[in-house]
């Protein structure tokens, strides 16, 4: 009985602080109505939240019409601790330091080859630049997200398809380095989570990465399903063709081997013979009616609405978000893409272009590591 009586006293600070959280400027009262926890309950919470220095009291508002105490408006501290997180792609790693609240202080994206090798010193490196960048908080830092761009499974990394990490004991190692929790998890469902947490307020939506692979992040009921082997969400490894390009996951046929940014910048390149592309440079072919580039951006748009129809039959969500720096720079495709997904039963579901573009995942490695610090998994802040 006892361990029940502190496991319903947390369930409830934690009902009471996401409250707080997600209404400013809530009263004692306002909160006790909300929540339907009684007064003394809400009175008690919030004094030791503010003891805590997780809430603070902000003001004060005007008596009732019968007069009697005046209501005490109460706020979350957003800055009352800090949380760093990374976005490793085979190529680039960006990161950002923020407050509890999502508010960054400061971000970086650079281009490197990641691997096995190199990954904890850049890891180190960026971590220390970005601390130097933050003040101190009562807090400190309360933990590091990590965003993998392969499948990962309570923060072990099982696959990745463009770099060397599988069963790399990131976690193991970084934990032997830093002094506050480390998280990894999957690069898309991150990018979700962000949109959950701090841009769109469904609570059931799906975000895709379109990038050098597709992938999907599922957020069903307010909670992001990762499945029982961390693959929900793989839409990219779907066989879109059966006998089709070989994948490195081993199949034949994949949708990314058709329909991701890559291939696009693969087939660009070949075709005007660059060493590489961009969606600075396809955006402008696009938007300059070269033909070749749009009939090429064209297919892909058509793979993609297959993949996406596809996941919605499946997953019924009220919302896809499309994060591809294509879509950003060319937001007419999302017309295209819309006119492609022709089901009647997927003509309910919205689709949007991410306002969170690259910054997504990182906002989704911010949120894993607040709503563990602060006990809510289902945390959302006000847009």
């Amino acid at each position: 009985m006892i361990t029940d009586k502190y496991l319903i006293r947390e369930q409830n600070e934690a009902l009471v602080l996401q409250t707080i959280i997600e209404n400013k400027g809530l009263s004692r009262a306002q909160i006790a109505k909300e929540t339907g926890l009684n007064k003394a309950s809400v009175s008690s919470i919030t004094t030791s939240l503010i003891d805590s220095g997780l809430v603070e009291e902000t003001g004060i508002g005007q008596s009732g019409k019968t007069g009697g105490r005046k209501p005490i408006f109460v706020n979350f501290c957003g800055k009352a601790g800090l949380v760093i997180a990374f976005d490793l792609g085979y190529n680039y790693i960006s990161g950002a330091i923020s407050y509890l609240d999502g508010t960054i202080i400061r971000q970086f994206r650079e281009r490197h080859l990641l691997n096995r090798e190199n990954i904890i010193d850049y890891i180190e490196q960026y971590s220390k630049e970005l601390l130097s960048a933050a003040p101190l908080t009562l807090h400190d830092v309360v933990g590091m997200t990590l965003a993998i761009h392969g499948i990962v499974v309570d923060n072990h990394i099982r696959f990745t398809p463009s770099y060397d990490l599988k069963d790399f004991p990131l976690k193991k190692e970084l934990e032997k380095r830093f002094y506050f929790p480390i998280y990894l998890e999957n690069e898309a469902n991150l990018s979700a989570l962000g949109e959950f947490t701090f841009s769109q307020s469904r609570d059931n939506l799906i975000s895709i990465s379109i990038h050098s692979g597709i992938g999907a992040g599922i957020i069903q009921d307010k909670r992001l399903q990762t499945g029982a082997y961390g693959q929900a969400g793989e839409i990219g490894h779907t066989i879109l063709h059966p006998k089709g390009k070989a994948c490195n996951c081993g199949n034949l046929g994949c949708l990314e081997k058709y329909a991701s940014n890559l291939v696009v910048y693969q087939e660009f390149s070949k075709h005007y013979n660059l060493k590489h592309a961009n969606s600075d440079l396809i955006s402008q072919y696009y938007l300059c009616s070269d033909s070749f580039t749009q009939e090429l951006i064209n297919q892909q748009i058509y793979h993609q609405a297959i993949g996406i129809n596809n996941l919605i039959m499946l997953c019924d969500p009220q919302l896809v978000i499309i994060n591809s720096s294509l879509y950003a720079k060319i937001p007419k495709l999302l017309d295209k893409l819309e006119s492609e997904i022709n089901s009647q039963f997927a003509q309910k579901v919205s689709l949007t272009i991410s306002n969170l573009g690259d910054t997504a995942t990182l906002y989704g490695g911010i949120a894993t590591a607040v709503q563990q610090f602060l006990h809510i998994p289902d945390l959302t802040f006000p847009r």
